[in-house]
């Protein structure tokens, strides 16, 4: 399944971000600077990597190879994403953590087991961006942008940012960031599902999920730092 954004899972969901490089400070105005994760740490290490594109792409393969058996097909990305599970399991990473790719991984592999459909491995994949992009457009139109709870978490202060206008204003464009990235996600792979484009399907599904949530993190680390630059002068203004 795909990575998922910062907080919540990469699609399995749903989830769900090259980070800044380390040492770099993550913060905002009014809000403890804090170090952010690499993207390897981020999606659960080398093997959260991995757990991201295997299971989709072994998924294709042997549809395509052993004569189109969705069902068979299913069970080798379903037994790729236990293995991968338990790896991450024995190296330390908790069982929540651990888990919660898998899970996406498995309900894919119920669905087409049920349904005969290949397409519909990727589709818990596809709900779970329509979910993201729906809480997060929803929570700026609350004016509760969602990555402000977030990064105001890394720093101890989940809620402190509300008193600050300028952060409201940059996690409201950080937010804009990932609502439009799970936007883009659904332009692309829904019309594949839809026409049962699997190869394409499978393609777009892998492409999407660590590179675009790559480019998620570091734009948001681009807006952050912005704000921090723009704070300083402001607070020389008020003086």
């Amino acid at each position: 399944m795909t990575a998922s954004p910062p907080g919540p899972p990469p699609e399995p969901a749903p989830t769900g971000t090259e980070a800044p490089a380390d040492g770099a400070p993550v913060g905002a105005p009014g809000t403890a600077a804090v170090q952010p994760p690499s993207l390897t740490e981020a999606v659960g290490g080398p093997l959260g990597i991995l757990e991201s594109a295997a299971p989709a792409a072994l998924f294709v393969a042997v549809y395509t190879l052993a004569g189109r058996d969705a069902t068979v097909a299913a069970v080798v990305a379903v037994v790729a994403g236990a293995v991968l599970t338990l790896a991450r399991v024995v190296k330390g990473q908790t069982l929540k953590f651990a888990l919660s790719g898998f899970f996406g991984i498995a309900l894919a592999g119920f669905i087409v087991s049920k349904t005969g459909n290949a397409s519909d491995f990727f589709l818990p994949g596809i709900l779970i961006n329509i979910a993201y992009a729906s809480a997060y457009f929803v929570s700026i139109l609350v004016r509760w942008p969602i990555m402000g709870v977030i990064i105001g978490s890394l720093g101890g202060e989940p809620t402190a940012w509300r008193k600050d206008p300028l952060l409201v204003r940059t996690y409201t464009r950080v937010t804009w960031i990932w609502v439009a990235l799970f936007a883009l996600r659904l332009l692309v792979q829904l019309p594949l599902y839809l026409t049962d484009a699997l190869v394409a399907l499978g393609v777009a599904r892998v492409s999407m999920g660590i590179p675009l949530f790559a480019l998620g993190l570091w734009l948001t680390y681009l807006v952050v730092q912005r704000a921090q630059a723009q704070a300083p002068a402001q607070g020389a203004t008020a003086a």
